[in-house]
């Protein structure tokens, strides 16, 4: 092999000559406007050995890290002393960080350092009790090992290094992969001497005395989540301020005490992590901390809001009412109106002092004890006084001057009348039982006139066919409380009603812009979006995103399979397809949105304040979300599809479900993509208990003793839109037979109601008193090919296409005969 030989003196006149060529071209001018490149040290953990770290850090098509560091023991490394190992120069761009943020930079990949160490966590979930995978889920459980003191040395020496060459890398800026990626990370986990660094150089950390001053300051007066989320933000965490408890803030809590605070890993905010948070502000950004500190002393000096005490029933006021709220027409004053039926109702008397009252109502006069005793509770019937529909209260004299009484007037509850209407429904009755004989699965109808359940009727089989599309050989009869997914009724049952009580609570104004709950949600149009928007279906938004398939139209990016990334996708990068307030184009997407906007408000899951505020207090236990998750068997459960999502072996994508659905929501959004609970779909109920809910939205906001909201709430939520008559604020209205093929032909204009894609329809008509609850399983049924497509033979049938049930029982009711 012939060899050149180039000697030194000839390599260094080359060089010269290339300097002076570059020299010939440019002239140099530094400026003093730049800085460095690398701002951030990330440390991670491996959570893999030291042979599987280097498969998926060094072979193509993987991650990558600048440095890998191994530790002692581990039986995969094969060198006798420990080694550092750079896999990618300092200056070039290593795949370690992923979606990221610290301290206003996003993507940490363009701009930081990262020290990938081999420590193996063994973390396990309990799915049973939730779905969800997340890193700093309530459902997971996990084991730190110690890191090996000799790595750690090797960890400390290289930052040191790094630091010293890259002078930009503040303390605050030495940071774990769980600081800069707190909800999809908690690595380097609570073991790693955080602490241990700060003494060597490296990183930064509080000082005591600080700490134990704020912990003081905050254990008196505690911080508002509001601004502890600013503060964690300050300090560099990509926290939104929302003014509520949510799952990102308890991850970032979380990534925080790991760090700074790793005997405490709670996700709570105690009044010691909020001063860990503070101290460290007050040692490394004072100028941030001054501005925190002042707001801190402002709410401070704010009165804490008391909600007012919960209303009894639809008349819970003290008489005489009070100077300040009298009128100058006299003949106003101490009158009051409430709904009942003729020969029911009654009313609840509390004196403040022994005391004579006179009450008139219809204006009948009361026959009242005299006197009334001081603080006793005095009940009477109403039934000899009441009338169908209004009834007029007045409270004529409370004596001796300067006694007040409380007077209660419970909400009209429904009884059971459906002996006396037997006979008017046999013609609805033949075409559900006709549909049942011809392969239909089955229904349950309930009809409330008047306040009164004057039908109440199960049909066909709750379980009819197995998957295979084949008839049982025994079959699950349909009975009155089967319960049912009642798929997108929950726009109306479950979300529109948690918005109407907040609307109540007055702690949500449906004219405000959506950002104003939920901050993150700007950018492309967003900020022009209203609360009100997204309820009537105005925003633009197209009918789905199907996060739960890797193929959906937006592509792979749009896949989701946890709760917090779809929410993360829905507030950031869902694109609209129209103009805001363009036209009406019915979404999913925009009652997933206000799913997530209920619980930034509430501060608790959709399923919780709907159960705690809403369904419990009426009584109802039979309305929930996820009901296989709070101890409910499938047996008690109407089926839905036979083979799962896949459409009879038609549709496929990771995880699809391939049995028969009973108990499990249908919606694959819900089911995978927001953990069965979503503002779309996910509510099962029955038919009886969603009766008592529309009998409480025809009482005019209450049922018994339980005030949910004002009348004037539901007027405003069922009004329908100026330009398209059909929707109203998370309703759907008959608008004078627009919607024939759901109201039928003769719902007043004042009718409103919604459907579900699983088969169910219900319709409140206030003109009329009446209000139709028709559940039926029609997509449990076999699916037969039309054309290029396929459908369910149960939606061939009638009793699954609604408008004819909800015609006949309109005939049963308007004929008098």
């Amino acid at each position: 092999m012939n060899r050149t030989f180039v000697s030194q003196a000839t390599l260094a006149s080359l060089a010269l000559m290339l300097l002076n060529s570059c020299s010939s071209r440019y002239t140099e001018m530094p400026s003093a406007n730049y800085d460095h490149r690398i701002k951030s040290l990330v440390m991670h953990y491996t959570a893999i050995d030291y042979a599987k770290s280097v498969e998926a850090l060094v072979e193509p098509k993987g991650l990558s890290s600048h440095y890998l560091v191994p530790e002692r023991g581990d039986p995969s490394y094969p060198y006798a002393t420990l080694q550092v190992f750079q896999l990618v120069d300092e200056q070039d761009r290593a795949w370690h960080a992923g979606g990221s943020y610290w301290q206003g930079r996003t993507d940490l990949n363009d701009h930081s350092i990262g020290i990938e160490i081999v420590n193996v966590p063994q973390c396990e979930w309990d799915t049973s009790t939730q779905a969800s995978r997340a890193e700093h889920g309530e459902n997971r459980l996990c084991t730190f090992p110690d890191f090996d003191p000799e790595q750690i040395e090797k960890v400390t020496e290289l930052a040191q290094q790094i630091l010293a060459r890259h002078p930009d890398i503040h303390p605050t800026a030495v940071v774990g992969h769980s600081d800069i990626a707190f909800l999809r990370k908690n690595d380097p986990g609570p073991r790693f001497p955080w602490y241990q660094l700060y003494q060597n150089g490296v990183g930064a950390w509080y000082e005591q005395d600080t700490l134990a001053r704020y912990w003081r300051a905050f254990n008196q007066q505690p911080v508002s989540t509001g601004l502890l989320q600013a503060a964690m933000r300050a300090y560099g965490y990509g926290v939104t301020e929302t003014g509520v408890m949510d799952e990102a803030t308890r991850s970032a809590l979380s990534a925080f005490q790991m760090h700074f605070l790793p005997w405490n890993v709670s996700g709570h905010d105690d009044s010691q992590t909020t001063a860990a948070v503070f101290a460290l502000l007050d040692k490394y950004f004072p100028s941030k901390l001054e501005q925190l500190w002042q707001r801190y002393q402002r709410e401070a000096e704010v009165t804490p809001y008391v909600p007012p005490a919960p209303q009894v029933g639809q008349i819970d006021a003290r008489f005489p009412e009070p100077e300040a709220q009298r009128s100058s027409r006299t003949w106003v004053n101490d009158k009051m109106a409430f709904k009942a039926y003729q020969g029911r109702g009654a009313i609840t008397l509390t004196a403040t002092a022994d005391a004579t009252v006179e009450i008139e109502v219809n204006g009948q006069t009361l026959n009242l004890a005299t006197p009334l005793q001081a603080e006793q509770r005095y009940h009477y019937s109403l039934k000899r006084r009441t009338q169908d529909g209004l009834n007029t209260l007045h409270v004529k004299s409370v004596q001796p001057e300067g006694t007040e009484v409380q007077v209660q007037v419970p909400y009209p509850t429904l009884i059971d009348a459906t002996a006396q209407y037997h006979d008017r429904f046999k013609a609805v009755d033949a075409l559900i039982e006709q549909d049942i004989a011809d392969g239909f699965p089955g229904a349950v109808l309930v009809v409330v006139k008047d306040g009164k359940i004057i039908k109440q009727t199960a049909y066909g089989y709750a379980k009819r066919y197995a998957e295979n599309g084949e008839l049982l050989a025994s079959p699950t009869p349909m009975k009155v409380d089967t319960l049912f997914d009642v798929a997108s009724n929950t726009k109306s049952f479950a979300t529109a009603l948690a918005i109407m009580h907040l609307v109540e609570r007055g702690v949500l104004d449906v004219n405000a812009p959506i950002y104003h709950y939920l901050p993150e949600y700007r950018g492309e149009g967003r900020e022009a979006r209203r609360v009100r928007d997204l309820l009537q279906h105005q925003s633009g938004y197209a009918p789905q995103v199907l996060f739960h398939s890797p193929d959906n139209a937006l592509g792979k990016a749009f896949h989701s399979t946890e709760k917090a990334k779809t929410e993360r996708l829905m507030l950031a990068d869902v694109p609209f397809v129209d103009g805001n307030g363009v036209r009406s184009s019915y979404s999913d997407t925009n009652f997933m949105l206000l799913g997530t906007l209920i619980e930034r408000v509430a501060g608790m899951p959709l399923d919780q304040y709907v159960e705690q505020h809403i369904y419990r207090p009426l009584g109802l236990q039979n309305t929930l979300f996820a009901p296989l998750r709070k101890g409910r068997q499938p047996s008690e459960f109407a089926a839905t599809e036979l083979q799962g999502n896949s459409r009879g072996g038609r549709v496929d994508f990771p995880g699809v479900r391939r049995y028969t659905l009973q108990g499990e929501v249908h919606d694959e959004k819900a089911y995978y993509a927001m953990n069965e609970i979503a503002g779309h779909a996910g509510l099962f109920s029955t038919a009886p208990e969603l009766a008592v809910l529309i009998q409480m939205l025809l009482n005019g906001g209450g049922y018994g003793d339980v005030h949910l909201f004002a009348t004037s709430v539901i007027d405003s939520f069922t009004a329908p839109h100026a330009r398209d008559r059909s929707f109203g604020l998370g309703w759907r209205r008959a608008a004078d037979g627009e919607t024939r093929w759901h109201f039928g032909p003769y719902a007043s204009h004042q009718a409103y109601g919604h459907t579900g894609w699983t088969g169910t329809a219900t319709v409140i008509d206030p003109a009329l008193d009446l209000g139709i609850v028709l559940l039926t399983n029609a997509r449990h049924s076999p699916i037969v090919e039309q054309g290029e497509s396929y459908e369910f033979t149960g939606k061939h049938f009638e009793s699954g296409n609604y408008g004819s049930v909800i015609t006949g029982v309109y005939e049963a009711v308007l004929d008098k005969r």
